[in-house]
């Protein structure tokens, strides 16, 4: 079986929801106290074993090639004024041997579309997919190591899902359970609360077969017009090929500010504590 070595990262959004302070960062890069939200996604794939981060950007995200480039002038600044420890931190930003590539997403045509812009760099291969808009808090190597490890047993597509009570299921793809435990026969995104097939919302971690990229190139576009990733989804899960893995940990949406600022008191909590 192949090993999962690949990850994708959609990042072209405008993150319209915080401008001003987006309107020349991207919103990847803002930080969870003192790390940008990116950064832990790519740590938790790191974690997972994955070597080839490949991001999808658009042309106003050169920031983030920035971040996980070197900058010898700033470790020589440090390593002059005696900081060894922050040097080595902006040097090993990456550990050896995990490679980069970037990816345009020329035009915003939704997350389906986004990850159909990878298929070149993927390749025929079973790839991970992190959205840095979900910050997750999690013990050991996290929730896409999960996903893996669920993968190497049945090689089949993942999802990190959590149950979602009350109307705020309306805002997720939710899970129609096949009769197994972890079974998934369907996805539906965003249903109406009292048609919501289930308290199962799938959250922004998935790992994928590569015949994902067929079903999206020949897809429809689905809602709001645009090509969505969970429609792929539902047509592999319609021929048995998904599962579902039970997101273990705690999980802050950032891509709105209330969570965003919910998940900066969480690790400031931390920090205090440790």
């Amino acid at each position: 079986m192949l090993k999962v070595r690949k990850a994708v990262f959609p990042v072209a959004g405008f993150g319209t929801r915080f401008l001003p302070a987006t309107k020349a960062m991207p919103k990847e890069l803002m930080p969870i106290v003192d790390k940008p939200l990116i950064q832990y996604a790519v740590e938790e794939a790191i974690a997972a074993g994955i070597d080839t981060l490949i991001f999808v950007t658009g042309r106003h995200k050169r920031a983030i090639e920035d971040h996980f480039d070197n900058n010898s002038e700033l470790e020589m600044a440090l390593r002059a004024k005696g900081k060894d420890g922050q040097a080595d931190m902006v040097k090993h930003i990456l550990p050896i041997g995990v490679e980069c590539i970037f990816v345009r997403q020329p035009e915003q045509l939704g997350l389906g579309h986004a990850v159909l812009c990878a298929e070149r760099a993927v390749g025929g291969e079973p790839f991970a997919v992190l959205l840095a808009d979900d910050f997750l808090d999690y013990e050991g190597n996290g929730v896409t190591s999960n996903l893996v490890r669920n993968f190497k047993k049945s090689a089949k597509s993942q999802l990190s899902v959590m149950e979602v009570n009350g109307p705020d299921i309306s805002k997720y793809g939710v899970v129609i359970p096949g009769e197994k435990t972890g079974s998934v026969k369907g996805l539906t995104e965003k249903p109406k609360a009292d048609d919501a097939p289930s308290n199962l919302a799938s959250i922004g971690r998935y790992v994928l077969t590569p015949d994902i990229f067929d079903i999206l190139r020949s897809q429809a576009p689905g809602a709001g017009g645009e090509v969505q990733l969970a429609d792929a989804i539902n047509t592999q899960a319609k021929r048995g090929d998904v599962e579902a893995v039970r997101l273990n940990g705690l999980r802050f949406d950032c891509g709105s500010v209330d969570g965003y600022l919910d998940a900066i008191m969480h690790v400031a909590e931390q920090r205090r504590r440790s």
